[in-house]
């Protein structure tokens, strides 16, 4: 089979001819559609992630294919069944050995491209803000890169839950996407005044954020009294400096939140949430956004757009 691999975190990634894996005990094999890429595989491909396995590997944390076979003790799913998996990594190939407890049929209409760059997304931006966050009807949210990867679904999540979502994304055309994901007010971050302009539309109660850096600082001084800070990534970079102080007199709560953590940490919570979701796709209350679609063969160009941030919501590449 062909697959994207990491060989040595010095040499760039590269499509190379490599065995079908075989499933171990509890794992199936899936023949692979689509893999939705996410800013960790950059990460990941110079082993600065938190999960980089061992090299060689294949690139790719999450996935839409189809059952083909199983390991050693699995009957589910069953083989034929379509399903979509968070892997870790494996996904850039053609074949892929995941754990079958990971492994979740998809709603039939789900495209295969949707289903790929659906459960990391998604998952991240409900389980942040409903089981760590505790959003309520009514609060105001600001999502930090919101038309990014996980921050679309921050915004469209939080509508969903009935907050005012204020988003931050760089240009009018980012901003337009986030605004036709649900978003109550925009601001520019290339060229407003993040904190002053917060605060002019009340301060936030909920901040979600993938990017870190000077944003960070910009929400955490617009931020309300007894505001929650969701931390998710560091897009941007740089590790924000956190003013515990200003956290003790304000009862500011900082929450670290890493949804991968969640497939062993809390299992039934984490999909408690991904049924929540599949319940509101199928409602037609969820419309991913995906602004690239490329084949195995431009794995590297579909991992350029993230790294120049030239991409919205997903980009997915296709087997």
């Amino acid at each position: 089979m062909r697959a994207f691999q990491v060989s040595d975190f010095h040499i760039a990634p590269e499509l190379t001819d490599t065995d079908i894996p075989i499933p171990k005990e509890g794992e199936i094999l899936v023949n692979i559609s689509a893999c939705g890429l996410n800013f960790a595989d950059l990460l990941m491909a110079k082993g600065t992630y938190q999960d980089t396995p061992r090299t060689p590997f294949a690139l790719g944390m999450e996935v839409c294919g189809t059952v083909a076979a199983h390991g050693k003790g699995v009957t589910h799913p069953a083989i034929g069944t379509r399903i979509a998996v968070f892997g870790g990594h494996g996904g850039l190939a053609e074949y892929g050995a995941f754990p079958a407890q990971h492994c979740r049929p998809i709603p039939d209409k789900m495209p295969a491209g949707v289903a790929a760059g659906f459960i990391a997304a998604y998952g991240t931006s409900h389980l942040a803000l409903t089981h760590r966050a505790n959003i309520q009807p009514g609060e105001t949210l600001l999502v930090l890169g919101a038309a990014g990867g996980v921050g679309l679904t921050a915004v469209e999540i939080g509508k969903t839950l009935g907050a005012r979502v204020i988003a931050v994304a760089r240009g009018a055309d980012k901003l337009a996407i986030a605004r036709a994901a649900g978003a109550d007010h925009l601001i520019d971050s290339d060229t407003d005044d993040i904190k002053a302009q917060v605060k002019a539309l009340g301060g936030a109660d909920v901040v979600y954020d993938p990017i870190g850096g000077d944003l960070f600082t910009a929400a955490f001084g617009a931020r309300n009294r007894a505001a929650r800070i969701l931390v998710i990534g560091f897009a941007s970079g740089d590790f924000p400096k956190i003013p515990a102080n200003i956290a003790l007199v304000k009862n500011i709560s900082i929450i670290g939140f890493y949804w991968g953590g969640y497939l062993s940490l809390a299992p039934d919570i984490l999909n408690h949430s991904l049924d929540a979701l599949f319940d509101l796709y199928r409602a037609g209350r969820l419309k991913p956004h995906i602004s690239h679609t490329l084949p195995l063969e431009q794995t590297s160009d579909a991992l350029e757009l993230l790294r120049t941030r030239r991409s919205t919501g997903k980009v997915v590449v296709t087997m």
